[in-house]
């Protein structure tokens, strides 16, 4: 077939046709696609006519010699470079590549070859992202290449990208333990070269959780181990921060490692990678005698109030099984411990409350709140349970304007939390918080219409309490536009109607409530 495509290439030669004319919407000549395709005679044959320019572009800014080298046609480079003046450093428009960063990029090591044989070739011009050719084979971790490269003295490794990066930062960021090795055996290799985040190559490969990359790294003797990113991370912390337990591994073998080294957020290794619910490396930092498992960060948040907050429970119970961890801790900011955090997130780790003796459940946070009022608030209704089997929690301890849990609760429209709370015979459902309003007060006012059918089935609720306004349920729910509530509040008033009021279902086509034990016979007086 090719030789059919030469043969007819050579009767247009001798016919005298026009055999650089380019196409009007892609500007490809007849010498572009037979570089394209890889036909080396067709090229041939037309390079022996005058009037073909070898240094024609398409409508990328792409040179025959260049889509030559991008699609690995040997033969055609070394035509190209050899029977024609082609410029051999012309790059395309759309990411600025000459003919050696696309063969490199798309890992064609013989026309790379061919192309740095050339004395004119420039091996260091650089992408438009700033990635010079050598760069390009680090990052794509062609070793072959590489040292291709680096057997022209013309070749500089050092040259970083536009975001900082230099060739050995790309082979350690995406884990190439070859090429870091090859560029390592370099003595102008600088291996502390940082990018514009402040990140060497050690931090790159740590975070990346690169072990072999992040070992041949410090078989140099003049990397620093301890460096730290724009945010005050070192390689340990973010090794950490991620789970890479064989980097943490490496990393605390080293003698100048400081395993409490403080971020700028005050967050120690420890507190990242458990902050994360990396056990394994929490384990093994607190396998050091050397680690402070209490370094609380700026907010004074310790690691086991991470733990705690983000619902790690196995990290939760290794940093319990401590006997120099304090549970009770508190924050600067709210003055929570470890488990309010967890009691007021619905986090799992609340399941080890009734193990746990020496923790205080029922202290009143910055806010005021405990953590029953939390939970209830947010309608954890597995959490409230668990509290409430502790003898020292106080179902009815209220926040500073004086609403208890059950208060909370019935105002957020907890119906699961609400009925909960009313097993309790402590709990007084018409507890007055205070403005004077009771928990039937607040479902009705704010409209939920499930919590005031729960509250309306005790027979012991006054409906008719009002607040210090001079208001009562069945009035706020009417001003509030929520008048089948404001009914339903009445009709609970008048004893024929009571029954019929709290079967009516919330919602049409849904089941009506359990009816109460037995209807009171007398009208239940406002106070």
């Amino acid at each position: 077939m090719r030789r059919l495509y030469s043969g007819v290439v050579r009767s247009l030669w001798i016919s005298d046709a026009d055999l650089d004319t380019a196409n009007t919407m892609s500007g490809r000549t007849p010498l572009f696609w037979a570089a394209e395709n890889g036909h080396a005679e067709v090229v041939r044959a037309l390079l022996e006519r005058s009037d073909v320019k070898s240094g024609k572009v398409d409508e990328h800014g792409r040179t025959p010699l260049c889509v030559a080298a991008e699609n690995g046609h040997e033969g055609v480079v070394r035509i190209l470079v050899e029977k024609s003046n082609a410029n051999l450093n012309t790059a395309n428009y759309r990411c600025s590549q000459t003919p050696l960063a696309c063969a490199i990029g798309n890992g064609h090591e013989g026309v790379v070859r061919v192309l740095l044989e050339q004395n004119d070739v420039n091996p260091n011009i650089a992408t438009r992202a700033g990635k010079t050719p050598i760069a390009l084979a680090a990052k794509n971790g062609n070793e072959e290449v590489v040292r291709m490269l680096l057997g022209r003295s013309d070749v500089n490794p050092n040259i970083a990208d536009q975001c900082g990066l230099a060739p050995l930062s790309f082979a350690a960021k995406d884990g190439h333990e070859g090429v870091v090795r090859i560029l390592l055996g370099r003595s102008d290799i600088n291996p502390n070269t940082a990018d514009k985040d402040s990140q060497t190559p050690l931090s790159l490969a740590a975070k990346n959780g690169h072990t072999e990359v992040v070992r041949a790294l410090l078989e140099r003797s003049d990397v620093n181990s301890g460096t730290v990113d724009e945010y005050g991370r070192t390689p340990l912390c973010v090794a950490a921060e991620n789970g890479h337990e064989g980097v943490v591994r490496i990393l605390l073998e080293q003698n100048d490692v400081n395993p409490n080294i403080v971020l700028w957020i005050g967050k120690t290794p420890i507190a990242l990678a458990a902050e994360n619910g990396h056990e394994g490396v929490v384990r093994m930092l607190l396998g050091r005698s050397d680690v402070n498992p209490n370094i609380p960060d700026r907010y004074g948040r310790t690691p086991l109030s991470f733990a705690a907050k983000n619902g790690h429970e196995r990290v939760v119970r290794i940093l319990l099984g401590r006997s120099d961890i304090n549970p009770n801790t508190t924050d600067s900011i709210f003055d929570q411990t470890p488990l309010v955090f967890a009691a007021g997130e619905d986090k799992g780790v609340v399941r080890i409350v009734p193990e746990l003796n020496d923790v205080s459940l029922d202290k009143l946070d910055r806010s005021g709140w405990t953590p029953l009022s939390r939970a209830a608030q947010g309608g954890h209704e597995g959490i409230v349970r668990m509290l409430l089997e502790r003898n020292d929690v106080n179902p009815e301890r209220a926040d500073p304007d004086g609403r208890t849990p059950l208060s909370l609760a019935a105002q957020r429209g907890r119906g699961g939390v609400v009925r909960i709370l009313l097993e309790r015979k402590e709990v007084d459902p018409n507890a007055r918080d205070r403005d004077g309003q009771t928990p039937l007060f607040l479902a009705a006012r704010e409209g939920n219409e499930e919590v005031v059918r729960i509250l309306l089935e005790r027979n012991d609720i006054n409906p008719g309490i009002a607040d210090r306004s001079g208001q009562t349920a069945s009035s706020w729910a009417a001003r509030n536009g929520c008048d089948r509530i404001a009914k339903l509040i009445r009709d609970w008033v008048d004893p024929t109607l009571r029954y019929a009021a709290i079967q009516q279902p919330t919602d049409p086509g849904s089941p009506g409530l359990s009816k109460p034990s037995k209807p009171p016979s007398k009208r239940i007086r406002r106070s």
